[in-house]
């Protein structure tokens, strides 16, 4: 089934590869028309998912990610009108010159080819992919967790239609319905058909890509991310931004996990943090420096273990640690963080300017909520992951990240001497 799959999506890149600027949003007008249209057909499936993940006794966190809305539909729908208002960056032509020989040369923007993604419960991927693979010229090949199978099939359903109708074969995006896991083993080996493998989910999901693919991997979509509160930082937009950073949608990746608060701070700034968290419905988890002072205060408080450290909540949980300086909260960063997001508070020059310089994340930020890590945010449209390495892409991936580039030589009958 699979290897029919992959024929069948690198012939249609063939065909995608073709299309004008013109073409492409046409096909994603349309999608994003008939997502709408057909909502409700859309929001049974993704009901049915949501109980039959209840009673399996998926977690909130992941329940959250999986269930759509009608806002949330529609936030999709102008996900993909928004693609279409982007520049399309295939053709682009990078630099180029005329070379001594006389061939003039130009580096030149084109598609991937195929890409394969492999998910978990999370709906919006879907389209988000499809847009982003339709916009650069791509094909795709999709497989979402067992969780979403049914509104991932009413999805490309629709996805496919608009393809369809527009003159392009349905193979440019294809779902991998079968929950048998053994399929995403032989996805992992499809070299041949697929260009490059992108795994949005867990840590184990990404340690399995990375050992068995035979096909280039993005991983990223881990998100440990911290917060820094230096000594210099005011405590009213602080915790502003450190509820927006945790409670805005606490189950996405680019949430705060872990917050350093320097020692010289600590004493003024806890209690306020305390009675904000009580608030906001934030359990925190304190280090044995901060939890004297936390304990004190009206938030539901518990010690932190050190394996909490690396792990992320994707719920209302916050680690709370007082460090002595930026040097030993940029060295916990170092090892516990995971390269996605990472902010300091500060009023300060030289603290922004080391803090940025020396943390090596995909997105760093100074007086900002975490939350901005986001392709929408970023400007670049819908995402189809956020990449924590550092060969590629980096960071929210939008369309550029979807193509590479060939070079071109123009000659006029001219030979190397």
């Amino acid at each position: 089934m699979l290897e029919q799959m992959g024929k069948d999506a690198k012939a249609a890149s063939y065909k995608m590869a073709l299309l004008s600027s013109q073409e492409k949003n046409r096909v994603l007008q349309r999608i994003a028309d008939y997502l709408e249209e057909q909502a409700e057909e859309i929001l049974i499936a993704n009901e049915q998912d949501v109980l039959e993940a209840r009673r399996n006794g998926l977690s909130e966190a992941m329940l959250d990610r999986l269930q759509l809305t009608p806002a949330r539909l529609k936030g999709i729908a102008d996900d993909v009108r928004q693609v279409c208002n982007l520049a399309d960056p295939v053709g682009q032509v990078i630099d180029g010159g005329l070379l001594d020989s006389g061939l003039r040369l130009e580096r030149r923007r084109v598609p991937l080819g195929v890409i394969g993604v492999i998910y978990e419960a999370r709906p919006n991927v879907t389209v988000d992919v499809a847009s982003l693979c339709l916009k650069t010229g791509n094909a795709a090949i999709l497989r979402g967790g067992k969780e979403t199978w049914r509104t991932n099939a009413a999805t490309v359903k629709v996805i496919q239609q608009a393809l369809v109708e527009c003159g392009l074969p349905a193979a440019v995006v294809q779902a991998i319905e079968s929950p048998d896991r053994a399929l995403v083993n032989e996805l992992l080996k499809m070299d041949r058909y697929v260009d490059m493998l992108i795994p949005r989910g867990g840590a184990g999901l990404h340690k399995l890509c990375r050992e068995q693919s035979t096909i280039p991997v993005i991983t990223g979509g881990i998100g440990v991310c911290h917060i820094v509160v230096d000594d210099t930082a005011e405590i009213e937009p602080a915790l502003k931004i450190i509820v927006n950073a945790k409670t805005q949608r606490p189950s996405t990746c680019n949430t705060v996990e872990t917050l350093l608060v320097h020692q010289g701070i600590a004493q003024t700034f806890l209690p306020a943090l305390s009675k904000q968290m009580a608030e906001s419905g934030v359990m925190l988890h304190a280090d044995e420096k901060s939890l004297p002072q936390l304990q004190n205060g009206p938030a539901e408080v518990v010690p932190v273990k050190a394996e909490e450290y690396d792990d992320e909540w994707l719920s209302l949980h916050l680690n709370v640690k007082v460090v002595a300086d930026l040097d030993e909260a940029i060295g916990h960063i170092r090892e516990h963080g995971t390269q996605h997001s990472d902010a300091i508070l500060t009023r300060t020059l030289r603290n922004a300017n080391r803090f940025v310089n020396e943390v090596d994340s995909s997105a760093v930020y100074v007086n900002a909520s975490t939350r901005f890590t986001d392709g929408a945010q970023f400007g670049l449209g819908a995402e189809v992951a956020v990449s924590t390495q550092k060969l590629h892409a980096r960071g929210p991936m939008g369309l550029e990240a979807l193509t590479t580039y060939k070079w071109i030589g123009f000659g006029d009958d001219t030979i190397r001497a």
